[in-house]
């Protein structure tokens, strides 16, 4: 079971299967961080200590509402609402940088009234300017790692994979900046609105291990 059933499932290329054994693994993991001491198990580089971080984990919402006034279905009563509710859950675990930067973003009302662009495989936000947030480093916690690995991607043929998937519905990562490769941007993020048919070999993103996955 766990990470070696995701591992196989991932060899015989069977979304199905992928899915099920990815819920099932990280939901493993989730729990065995919980039974953790507070904190974080493992040391920050000293180049980093310098910025926001977040050590366990956090939950925020996003209340929206569409630009022409428009109504979203939702299962209510009435059926329809005038604003909807985003709740994503921060990683401190396996991103504690890139979590606390998000954190300290949203305390410091940074998103507040910006907007949402939606395309095919994603919600992306629109909210790069000089001055808000940090550029930090590519932060991506590898399966089967102590500790998250800085301005540095996964090669997902080699079967490296991380704990965070982007390969999920709904998985929330940093959006890369535009001029530091190796580095997130400090303030846009998307929502990845992952999709089997567009998916590669193995039911995996194209992009996988090559995003800040935080939530």
């Amino acid at each position: 079971g766990g990470l070696k059933s995701l591992i196989e499932s991932i060899k015989e290329k069977d979304p199905d299967k992928i899915s099920k054994n990815l819920s099932s693994s990280l939901e493993t993991i989730a729990q065995l961080e919980l039974l953790q001491v507070p904190g974080l198990p493992y040391l920050l580089p000293q180049q980093y200590q310098q910025y926001p971080r977040l050590t366990g984990r956090a939950t925020i919402e996003f209340t929206i509402e569409k630009v022409d006034n428009s109504m979203f279905s939702v299962s209510t009563s009435s059926g329809t609402e005038k604003t909807a509710t985003i709740k994503v859950v921060l990683d401190g675990y396996s991103a504690p940088l890139t979590a606390g930067n998000f954190a300290k973003l949203v305390i410091d009302g940074v998103y507040d009234g910006v907007k949402l662009n939606v395309t095919e495989q994603a919600i992306i936000s629109d909210t790069e300017r000089d001055g808000v947030g940090f550029s930090l480093p590519l932060e991506i916690m590898p399966s089967g790692g102590f500790e998250p690995l800085y301005r540095t991607t996964l090669n997902v043929q080699d079967g490296e994979l991380p704990v965070l998937p982007l390969s999920v519905y709904g998985a929330v990562a940093m959006a890369h900046n535009p001029i530091l490769e190796d580095h997130s941007a400090p303030s846009n993020f998307f929502l990845y609105l992952y999709e089997k048919r567009n998916a590669g070999l193995g039911g995996l993103s194209f992009d996988e291990g090559q995003f800040s996955v935080f939530g």
